[in-house]
């Protein structure tokens, strides 16, 4: 999402504040900070800022607010957990409206779209399917890596869809014959890449990944 201070009414734009204040705030405070003392992961966590800085810079759009980024939401949140990546998201995003012309105002909206909304179904997703799947590598790496990063993003072009269509921005049948309908190809885009990062963290530096553990995903092997 790229919306600018001017798209949205201000009470969007506020109680997008209202939201996302209160999870910066409980990330912060659930953060597991005791695993940036490393500085193999402190510099993983911040590299990973920097990559997604300059991967959500590059963003296709025909109207404001219309844009199209890949988002990193499921690496970010397997590699550190959610408060982790909530809080390097956060960061990316407030990156990325430093460099454009988005707007601080509108910071909040696109942070929760984009991140919160990723990050939570991330989760969301790893968890559920955690508990219902067996323990095995390949399920981990296509059914959390490649297939739950298509449908995060799949999830963040929804919310960020109906959200516009609510607000009245544009129509619905618009938005989801011209702008949504893209979101399956950033998809298919997103899970090739996350499935190729996560397989290469969880071979060669499994450390690096924080919902990967040996003994749950290699005793099936």
């Amino acid at each position: 999402m790229n919306l600018p201070d001017t798209l949205l009414g201000e009470g969007w734009y506020w109680a997008a504040w209202g939201v996302w204040l209160p999870l910066f705030v409980r990330s912060v405070r659930r953060a597991s900070w005791s695993r940036l003392k490393e500085s193999e992961h402190l510099n993983l966590w911040l590299g990973m800022i920097v990559l997604l800085t300059l991967l959500w810079s590059l963003k296709a759009g025909v109207k404001p607010g219309l844009s199209l980024h890949l988002l990193g939401a499921t690496v970010f949140t397997l590699s550190f957990g959610p408060a982790l990546a909530f809080i390097g998201l956060s960061l990316v995003a407030a990156a990325v409206t430093f460099n454009t012309d988005g707007g601080w105002l509108a910071y909040a909206a696109n942070t929760v779209l984009a991140a919160g909304v990723g990050i939570g179904f991330s989760q969301f997703f790893f968890r559920i399917l955690s508990a219902v799947l067996p323990r095995h590598f390949f399920v981990y790496i296509f059914v959390n890596g490649f297939f739950g990063a298509a449908l995060t993003v799949l999830a963040v072009g929804f919310v960020s869809s109906v959200t516009l269509a609510i607000a009245g921005v544009y129509e619905w049948d618009y938005l989801f014959s011209e702008y949504f309908p893209y979101f399956l190809l950033l998809g298919f885009a997103e899970a090739w890449l996350s499935g190729m990062v996560m397989t290469l963290f969880v071979v060669y530096r499994p450390g690096w990944v924080a919902t990967f553990d040996d003994e749950r995903y290699l005793a099936n092997k």
